[in-house]
C-alpha cells in the first residue's frame, strides 16, 4: 500500500508541476520559437525580453494596484470577520443566532448573480473605475466564508480560560483581542491567505468595475499583449510567471501558519 501511495504522490506531483513547467519554459521563448517549437521542450536560446516587455508594459503600477486591493479587502476583512466570529460564538441572543444565518445565507449568493446590482451602487456612490470599487465588494463576498471558518477556531479556545481572564476583571474587548486572537491565530493567517489569493486572481470585479490602465490590476493587464490578430503568448507566460512570485512568497513566509491552522482539530 506504501508503495502504491508512494506511486500516486509522483504521480499527482508530475500533474501539478507539469503546468508549471510549461508556464516557465515558454516564457523564456520569443513568439516564433513558441509557435514553431515543441511546447514542453527548453528553448536553445531562452530570452528574457518578454519580462522586459512585461516591466515596461506598466507592470509596476498593475502590481501596486494588486497589492492595494488585496490588502486592503483582507485586513478590514479579518477584524470584521474575527469580531463577528466572537460575537456569535460567546453571544447568547437571539439576535447574534440571526445574523449568524445571515452570514451563512451569504454563501448562497454567487459573484455573477450580483455584479448588475454592485455596478449600479458602485456608479451611484461615484466610485466607478476606482480601487475603492474592487475594495468594497470583495470585503463584502470574502466576509461570509471567513466568518464560517472562524467560528470554530473561537469555538476551540477553552472556556475556562474565558472566565479566569473575567475574574481578573478584564472585558470581552480585552478577552477577544488578549485570549481568542492569539489561540485563533493560525485559523486568521488561513483565511487571510485565503482571501488574499481569491481577491489577488479576481477578474469579475476589475473587468466590470474597472475600465481606465491607472487602476487595471495584474489579472486584467494580460489583456496588454493582445493585439488585433494576435496574441504574445510568451509576453502573457511571462507576466503570469511574475504575477506569481508574491504569492509564493507569501506562502514561504506564512506555511507554517497555513498548515496549523488547516491540520487544527485532527489531533484531537
Amino acid at each position: 500500500m506504501n508503495v502504491l501511495g508512494g506511486l500516486g504522490g509522483w504521480i499527482w506531483l508530475a500533474v501539478v508541476i507539469l503546468p508549471i513547467y510549461y508556464v516557465v519554459i515558454n516564457s523564456l521563448k520569443n513568439q516564433a520559437g513558441f509557435f514553431m517549437g515543441n511546447g514542453l521542450a527548453p528553448s536553445g536560446q531562452p530570452t528574457l525580453d518578454n519580462y522586459r516587455l512585461v516591466l515596461q508594459s506598466g507592470f509596476a503600477r498593475y502590481f501596486l494596484n494588486s497589492v492595494i486591493v488585496s490588502v486592503g479587502s483582507v485586513v478590514p476583512t479579518l477584524a470584521i470577520a474575527f469580531m463577528a466570529s466572537y460575537a456569535i460564538v460567546r453571544g447568547k441572543t437571539r439576535f447574534i443566532a440571526a445574523t449568524s444565518t445571515l452570514f451563512l445565507l451569504g454563501l448562497a449568493l454567487p459573484i455573477q448573480a450580483t455584479i448588475i446590482p454592485i455596478y449600479y451602487m458602485i456608479s451611484a456612490l461615484h466610485m466607478y473605475d476606482t480601487l475603492a470599487a474592487l475594495i468594497l465588494p470583495s470585503i463584502a463576498f470574502a466576509i461570509p466564508i471567513s466568518v464560517l471558518i472562524l467560528n470554530n477556531f473561537v469555538r476551540n479556545v477553552p472556556s475556562p480560560l474565558f472566565e479566569s481572564m473575567r475574574l481578573d476583571g478584564c472585558s470581552e474587548w480585552q478577552m477577544m483581542w488578549r485570549l481568542a486572537a492569539p489561540i485563533a491565530w493560525p485559523g486568521i493567517v488561513t483565511v487571510g491567505i485565503y482571501d488574499a489569493l481569491s481577491v489577488w486572481n479576481g477578474f469579475l470585479f476589475p473587468l466590470i468595475l474597472t475600465q481606465s490602465p491607472e487602476v487595471r490590476v495584474l489579472p486584467l493587464s494580460l489583456w496588454t499583449f493582445q493585439g488585433e490578430f494576435t496574441v504574445n503568448v510568451p509576453a502573457v507566460l511571462a507576466a503570469v510567471v511574475l504575477s506569481t512570485l508574491p504569492l509564493v512568497v507569501l506562502y514561504i513566509f506564512g506555511r507554517r501558519q497555513l498548515l496549523s491552522g488547516l491540520t487544527a482539530g485532527f489531533g484531537k
